[in-house]
């Protein structure tokens, strides 16, 4: 079984933490990349060939994969392969869809001849076997295998629905319904047989967007196709939205975390560079954290997820807060319930996360939950106040904070490529 890792996505929801960096290549629990986790399944799972489709803003997820060392992936045959869309003669196209994205890279899956291919996202956060769900398949003579887990019914409109049989067999699948016919929601990992998956794809190649949920699963019911759920029990978190991402961050330090990353028998791999130690001053206070290496704490951290080379200035407080790697928070400044990207500088006496809440006016969906979210690179000067529902990116100036303060709902968005005063609302 050779194994097909989707990459490509921008991540939209995720705001300002995607403008510069692929979804799945956005820093998760201090010191691992979401896409890890898949990639970490996979070998712990036996699978040693694995094509990861990369499309959005590539370079970082691409430097952070390498030949695949860290997860004992850089062989001579198979290991990892990076599959960026490519130019043709003719017909030459972006990734259009997940299916899509897999057809047009049907050469590489062929020149291993596998039994079976295994479809994943790499952006979900999750421990699993991947040879047990092979093993299911196999037993049920399934030409498809559909990894499926229970979810509220309330929320059941937002995935793909799986509607099954006593024997588990799928009659019917629904692509995010507003009245959906039951609550097994696809987790976007599928087994497929070689020969099923490639006769799908060939006869779906000009299907516009072509999707798994939306095409290749209703054309292969259709067709007769044999096609089975797998239902998984275990932890899993789609970490698509800002509080969907914080929360998940969070719970990795309760005092028995559903989702342990330190598991003997089931290792989390990441390239780790070598780093100095931490170092924790006598005037610091740290409780109920995790805290990456070489950072420098002065000040008071509490119920936090804490990226490598993260100097917390004296005096400062971060509580409930994400603060990824190489980012300075400056003295006396406090922090509460934010998320803070890489790179970002923040300056003396300033209060982040402070206020009532109130609806976001750049992009009310996306920036909710009662979080500030700070992007890449971002510069905040000494002395203001952020409120609640926020987003920031970008080198800021004093005078883009009215009387000193962003109120909650605010933004201060300067993309890359703007001109200096960027964009405020």
């Amino acid at each position: 079984m050779i194994c097909m890792l989707l990459a490509g996505g921008q991540g939209s929801r995720l705001g300002v933490l995607t403008d510069n960096v692929a979804k799945p290549a956005v820093s998760f629990g201090g010191k691992y990349r979401i896409i890890d986790f898949a990639l970490s399944n996979c070998i712990n799972s036996g699978i040693d060939t694995v094509g990861v489709l990369t499309q959005y803003r590539p370079l970082r997820l691409n430097t952070h994969i390498g030949i695949g060392v860290p997860w004992d992936l850089d062989r001579n045959y198979g290991g990892v392969s990076v599959l960026p869309p490519y130019e043709k003669s003719s017909d030459s196209d972006w990734y259009t869809g997940t299916a899509n994205a897999i057809f047009q890279n049907i050469e590489y899956m062929e020149q291993f001849d596998p039994e079976y291919v295994l479809i994943l996202s790499g952006d979900h956060i999750y421990k699993m076997d991947y040879e047990v769900m092979l093993d299911y398949l196999n037993v049920i003579k399934a030409d498809v295998t559909i990894a499926v887990m229970p979810v509220p019914i309330e929320e059941a409109s937002r995935f793909g629905i799986v509607v099954t049989d006593e024997s588990k067999q799928v009659i019917q699948f629904q692509e995010k319904p507003p009245v959906p016919a039951g609550n097994l929601a696809s987790m976007g990992i599928y087994i497929f047989t070689w020969k099923v998956l490639k006769d799908a794809l060939v006869k779906l190649q000009h299907q516009s967007n072509c999707d798994f949920g939306m095409h290749v699963l209703p054309y292969l019911l259709d067709g007769g196709k044999r096609l089975f759920a797998y239902e998984f029990n275990g932890y899993w978190k789609d970490v698509g939205t800002l509080g969907s991402y914080w929360q998940a961050n969070m719970e990795l330090i309760d005092i028995v975390p559903e989702f342990n990353l330190y598991e003997e028998y089931w290792n989390v791999y990441t390239r780790s560079d070598v780093q100095p130690p931490n170092y924790i001053s006598d005037k610091a206070f740290v409780e109920r954290c995790i805290i990456g290496e070489g950072s420098e704490i002065c000040g008071v951290l509490k119920n936090s997820v804490v990226g490598s080379h993260v100097w917390i200035e004296e005096g400062a407080v971060i509580e409930n807060s994400i603060i990824m790697n190489n980012s300075h928070i400056g003295k006396n400044t406090r922090v509460d319930r934010a998320i803070i990207a890489e790179d970002v500088e923040i300056g003396a006496n300033v209060e982040i996360g402070v206020g009532e809440e109130a609806p976001n006016t750049y992009n009310p969906k996306v920036y909710a939950f009662g979080l500030a979210t700070i992007g890449e690179h971002t510069v905040i000067p000494d002395g203001v106040k952020i409120g609640k529902n926020t987003a920031i990116i970008g080198e800021t100036k004093p005078e883009e904070y009215p009387d000193g303060i962003l109120a909650s709902g605010g933004s201060i968005i300067h993309h890359i490529g703007e001109q200096e005063e960027g964009e405020k609302e």
